[in-house]
């Protein structure tokens, strides 16, 4: 398997994958009916190369582009209330939303609500109705991951914290989809090790908890097993050699893959840490890093065989609990993963508030092992 030939998939959105394909950027916003795309990043990425590469190429094709590049690491409403009156007021008609999972989080939402009159918060993902929309009041999008984390350039999703009320929400609408997803693993290599470290295992999560779902889904699990063979093989030398461009390669594709596995659920690490990352700010791969122990051991006794089937999928000869534990504790160790969550600036003084938002948190309900709000702090309280 050549893992730097260039391809094109149509599952579950058209992806232009390979490297160098960020150049067929101008062809696919051309294609979506973009004249004047808005590229909408986070701050971290502004002053990166990608993002003057794509705006050159873009206006080098007669696409009248433009950047807005104020998402916060972890965006919050204001974040998308200003991006959308840069969008109107530019008289823009499509997003290009690249970066990590803040940047394209960040223009997801925009596209969201930029073409009607819709506020944000009614596309919450846990409400009862989405707003009634047609397609025309939906804005073209095409998303280009920057990391290999997130996953999320096949779907509308997007996570935002409403500042108000201090959650993070999940915003999305059935009708929005990405006309297309550029996956150039060029883009990872020049991610510092840390972020490389911490984006990995972020993606690693997304296919373990997908998987723990109980729920009956044969394609989502095969696309979290795959996933986490390609990243438990490729993320050391993704993070002890930044150039190679194998290991970026797998390590998108796995990222990915388990992007679009979660569309079965997800779990308590990302319950607890998208409200640790809605109150203390945090990065949400590292706070993922942080929580996935703990969780793994809380779910112990409801995985049953599954747990053999991922130490397969991660290479292990020995598949029992504790093999398959221990292998993961010996990765965190290795990629230098916090073991304490005040060791990324959590506290105790809001433990309680945290496990409340948790528990309400949609990837809670699809947990293997249900879990009260007593139980997720105790599991909060055990990595302070």
């Amino acid at each position: 398997m050549d893992l730097l030939a260039p391809a094109d998939w149509s599952f579950p959105v058209p992806i232009a994958y390979g490297p160098g394909r960020l150049g067929d950027l101008p062809s696919i916003c051309a294609s979506a009916g973009m004249t004047k795309p808005l590229v909408v990043t986070d701050r971290g990425s502004a002053a990166l190369p990608f993002i003057g590469q794509s705006i050159d190429a873009l206006r080098g094709a007669g696409l009248e582009a433009d950047v807005f590049s104020g998402i916060s690491p972890n965006p919050v409403g204001a974040d998308i209330s200003t991006g959308t009156e840069v969008f109107r007021h530019g008289g823009h008609d499509g997003v290009v939303a690249i970066g990590g999972g803040s940047g394209m989080d960040g223009g997801k939402a925009i596209s969201l609500v930029a073409n009607n009159g819709a506020p944000l918060w009614a596309f919450d993902y846990d409400a009862e109705t989405s707003p009634d929309l047609a397609p025309a009041h939906l804005v073209p999008l095409v998303c280009v991951p920057t990391t290999a984390g997130t996953g999320a350039e096949t779907e509308s999703t997007a996570m935002v914290t409403d500042t108000e009320r201090g959650v993070k929400v999940c915003v999305w609408h059935p009708l929005q989809r990405p006309a297309a997803a550029i996956l150039d693993p060029t883009l990872t290599l020049g991610l510092p090790a840390n972020l490389t470290a911490w984006t990995g295992i972020d993606a690693l999560v997304h296919a373990i908890e997908a998987y723990s779902v109980p729920d009956f889904h044969p394609m989502c699990d095969a696309l979290a097993l795959q996933a986490i063979r390609a990243i438990w093989a490729a993320l050391p030398t993704a993070v002890d050699d930044g150039a190679n461009l194998e290991a970026r390669a797998a390590m998108l594709t796995g990222s990915c893959l388990a992007g679009i596995s979660f569309l079965k659920g997800l779990g308590l690490v990302h319950a607890m840490s998208h409200m640790i990352g809605a109150v203390y700010d945090t990065h949400h791969g590292l706070t993922n890093a942080v929580m996935l122990a703990p969780v793994i051991e809380f779910n112990k006794e409801v995985l049953g065989p599954k747990t053999a089937v991922m130490a397969q999928a991660m290479g292990l000869d020995d598949t029992s609990h504790e093999s398959f534990a221990g292998a993961i504790d010996s990765m965190l160790a290795r990629l230098e993963i916090p073991e304490q969550l005040s060791d990324i600036g959590v506290g105790r003084d809001r433990l309680n508030e945290v496990a409340h938002k948790s528990n309400a948190d949609a990837a809670a309900r699809t947990n293997p092992r249900a879990a009260t709000v007593e139980e997720i702090e105790a599991i909060l309280s055990s990595r302070l």
